[in-house]
């Protein structure tokens, strides 16, 4: 019997890949992960000198980036942004909605600006990017993925990060959702939820002695993430290799949820 299983399963040549929120951390690294299985990828950030620079970075690697800036949480900001990719040609065979900000304080002190910030940025920004994005798949009958970031707070809650937890879990629920309307359309919606990594927005965390001891003895693999190892994940989800996962979550947290 012939495998079904090749190399071939997991290219990414000759697709178009955005990115959100790429300019650094998790969002570039997975940037340069795609560009390296042969995607050409699109990295985007509010400012555009972060997004020339971090193009810059992947170009001078001899990979295949450009860039655009734009407000993934603002309406107006992601149409005028999917119309300038229309009128280049730039088709989006996979998205990425990897942008996203944390906000710590106890709920009782919560003001509501700062519980839609982040809502915003983290939530209504994927649906937005990625309407826009599969509005642009259908019409063109040919399929596409979409990854959206969640995290370990997509399963459990933790202290003074509500509003994340909040939107990390209708992350979840929003792969789902995508999943459910816009499978028959060979669109792929699932979500990798990341655990504790080595990310400028963890920075503090990763500073402060007794919070770096929590996250390593609570954790199997006693040690934090590093965002490359989020990489492998993503090129399962944007390649034909999980043409039949829909609607799921795959955590890569060395364990941390499956322990108690």
């Amino acid at each position: 019997m012939k495998s079904t299983a090749s190399p071939s399963m997991f290219d990414l040549s000759g697709r178009t890949a955005l990115i959100t929120g790429s300019t650094r951390g998790i969002g570039l690294a997975l940037a340069r992960g795609l560009a390296e299985s042969g995607a050409k990828v699109i990295l985007n950030s509010r400012q555009t000198e972060a997004v020339n620079t971090a193009v810059g970075q992947l170009q001078a690697l001899g990979l295949d980036a450009v860039g655009a800036a734009f407000d993934v949480a603002d309406e107006a900001s992601v149409d005028a942004a999917f119309a300038g990719f229309d009128q280049q040609g730039l088709a989006i065979d996979i998205l990425i909605n990897n942008a996203g900000i944390q906000h710590r304080q106890p709920m009782v002190d919560l003001p509501l600006a700062d519980w839609n910030r982040v809502m915003d940025t983290n939530l209504t920004a994927a649906f937005l990017v990625g309407r826009a994005t599969a509005r642009r798949m259908i019409a063109r009958g040919q399929g596409g993925k979409i990854i959206n970031i969640g995290s370990l707070t997509s399963e459990a809650a933790r202290a003074t990060v509500a509003p994340y937890t909040v939107a990390k879990g209708g992350i979840k629920m929003l792969s789902k959702a995508m999943a459910a309307e816009w499978a028959q359309f060979d669109i792929q919606a699932n979500s990798i939820g990341p655990g504790y990594i080595l990310t400028d927005m963890n920075e503090a965390l990763v500073n402060n002695p007794s919070f770096d001891a929590w996250v390593k003895s609570s954790n199997p693999a006693q040690r934090w993430g590093k965002p490359e190892e989020l990489v492998g994940t993503a090129i399962y989800l944007a390649s034909a290799a999980s043409n039949y996962v829909n609607g799921q979550i795959i955590y890569v947290d060395g364990g941390w949820l499956a322990v108690l």
